[in-house]
């Protein structure tokens, strides 16, 4: 069956795809990322219950104490929720050492790393196959004992089918006789192709026909994602993955990614909730420290934003440069690019979703200006917008519902750093003082105390913070700081220019605030 007829297939039989992610072990061993016990538990939560992955793997057997705490609070949270089994652990041939260990945090299930490859066998371990093979089936008999399901990996199987597929055979057709519930093949170091898997997994699938396989990819070459789509198609049950796709060296399949292209390209099921994959990358993010790059698929920041002007135009009349992958099925919203260029098209959109109406001959001037702004490399939000236009059609600038006062910040060797404000909020006066982590945390704490006292109301949820020198600035000269709000599920992006960092941060607040209080002032009129 060739390659074409076997994706048709598949679209009409639509199986079903196991899918094991390994942020919290695999993923951990990216170069700079370790997370703390109740990080991890953090991420495995929304992993089990939001995104309702099917497995995950969340330490490796005796790292570290830290890790069995975090082993063992993320056991009895998925015990609570009745997905215990669902947890697993990496852990090792060394006569029981491993599943004592696993077996202290509560969990149940151990993926013993053996040998795929006979250069790992007799290099690494200088035992032959049958002295391997011996030393797994007593740990499987000892695990087993333990009450333990047993999974297990044949680390550099990639090479092991390249090099000494024999050493493969002999090993599998040993180990297909216990109780072992699955085999995963790793391509531990990212050396095969798409057309290498499908060829190396028909040949597991037609020796052993009655095992389920799972396949771990490594992305050396990218093809992290499309050798475990490969793998699919030729008969894989399950996946591994990472959230972002960390992990060694060049990291893992990215969930998001994969994700995608088993529902779109192949048809395939999943237990994944899509609309949730966004929050778990920005959680992510934020715990392990590795940015996601702009244009990564499905999560990036810039990939449901138009910048060129033609396609915001094919859109407004048929939604002609649109694809499967919608931004709202991830829990997101189109944008489009407001730079040299956006052309018409777009300007017209970020009008449109702000309310404001213009001519077509204002709107050519204020495209115009947004097109000089990014010849010269500055940022434009959507939130800039009414003061572009305020100033280009020489209106008076949008009267400031809120304004600075006054304010003092303070920071001194052994003491947390402080903040005193004094606010101007429609017309009337506050003032409150509030210490923090860091000299802009206390500002906002004291901004958050005034809208809960004085106002008895909800304050803006800070959601992203970025500090950057502008393209072509100096160090000694101004920074630029973007802050991402979410307000009730909505999220504001206002950006703050000044030589001081958090001088810029309170600009760009001051922004987020006017933008707030506009919206309450036109919801009470509505109401």
């Amino acid at each position: 069956m060739g390659t074409s007829e076997k994706i048709n297939s598949y679209n009409r039989i639509q199986p079903f795809v196991e899918i094991m992610d390994c942020t919290l072990r695999d993923g951990e061993q990216t170069s700079g990322v370790s997370f703390l016990p109740h990080e991890k538990l953090m991420i495995a939560r929304m992993l089990l219950k939001d995104i309702n992955v099917d497995r995950i793997e969340v330490a490796s057997a005796k790292v570290s104490d830290s890790d069995k705490e975090a082993v063992m609070m993320i056991c009895r949270y998925a015990k609570q929720i009745d997905k215990l089994d669902c947890v697993e652990v990496l852990g090792f041939v060394d006569d029981g050492a491993s599943i004592d260990w696993i077996a202290e945090t509560g969990c149940r299930v151990i993926n013993m790393l053996a040998k795929g490859s006979e250069k790992h066998c007799r290099g690494q371990l200088q035992k032959t196959v049958a002295e391997h093979v011996a030393d797994i089936k007593k740990c499987i008999a000892y695990a087993e004992e333990k009450g333990m399901t047993v999974n297990l990996y044949l680390e550099d199987w990639s090479n092991g089918m390249k090099d000494s597929p024999d050493y493969v055979y002999d090993m599998l057709d040993a180990l297909t006789q216990t109780k072992i519930r699955r085999i995963m093949l790793p391509d531990t170091l990212g050396v095969l192709n798409p057309l290498q898997v499908i060829e190396y997994m028909r040949k597991m699938q037609k020796r052993y026909p009655n095992t389920h396989f799972d396949f771990h990819a490594h992305n050396d070459y990218d093809l992290a994602v499309s050798n475990s789509l490969a793998a699919v198609l030729s008969g894989c049950k399950g996946l591994h993955v990472t959230v972002n796709g960390l992990g060694e060296r060049c990291g893992n399949a990215p969930l998001s990614s994969v994700q995608v292209i088993l529902k779109d390209q192949f048809h395939a099921k999943t237990n994944i909730q899509e609309d949730r994959l966004n929050d778990i990358s920005r959680l992510v993010e934020g715990y392990s420290g590795i940015a996601i790059a702009p244009n990564q698929p499905v999560i990036g920041e810039n990939v449901f934003t138009q910048v060129a002007g033609v396609h915001a135009d094919g859109d407004n009349k048929a939604e002609l440069y649109y694809n499967l992958l919608k931004p709202e099925r991830f829990g997101r919203k189109r944008e489009y690019a407001l730079g040299k260029n956006s052309g018409k098209a777009n300007i017209a959109k970020n009008l449109e979703e702000l309310g404001l109406e213009l001519t077509p001959e204002q709107t050519k001037k204020v495209t115009r200006r947004i097109t000089e702004l990014g010849d010269k490399k500055e940022l434009v939000t959507q939130e800039d917008l009414p003061y572009i236009v305020s100033d280009v059609l020489k209106h008076d600038a949008p009267e400031d519902k809120v304004k600075l006062v006054s304010y003092v910040v303070s920071t001194a060797y052994g003491l947390k750093p402080g903040a005193n404000v004094k606010v101007e909020i429609n017309g009337k006066q506050y003032e409150a003082s509030a210490t923090g982590d860091g000299q802009y945390d206390a500002f906002v704490k004291s901004l958050r105390y005034i809208y809960k006292k004085y106002l008895n109301r909800t304050f803006p949820i800070l959601a992203n913070y970025a500090v950057t020198i502008p393209p072509g600035g100096r160090t000694d000269a101004l920074v630029q700081t973007v802050i991402t709000w979410n307000n009730g599920g909505k999220l504001i992006r206002t950006r703050g220019l000044d030589a001081d960092q958090t001088e810029a941060a309170i600009k760009a607040t001051f922004k987020m605030l006017n933008i707030f209080e506009s919206e309450q002032s036109n919801q009470s009129n509505i109401q």
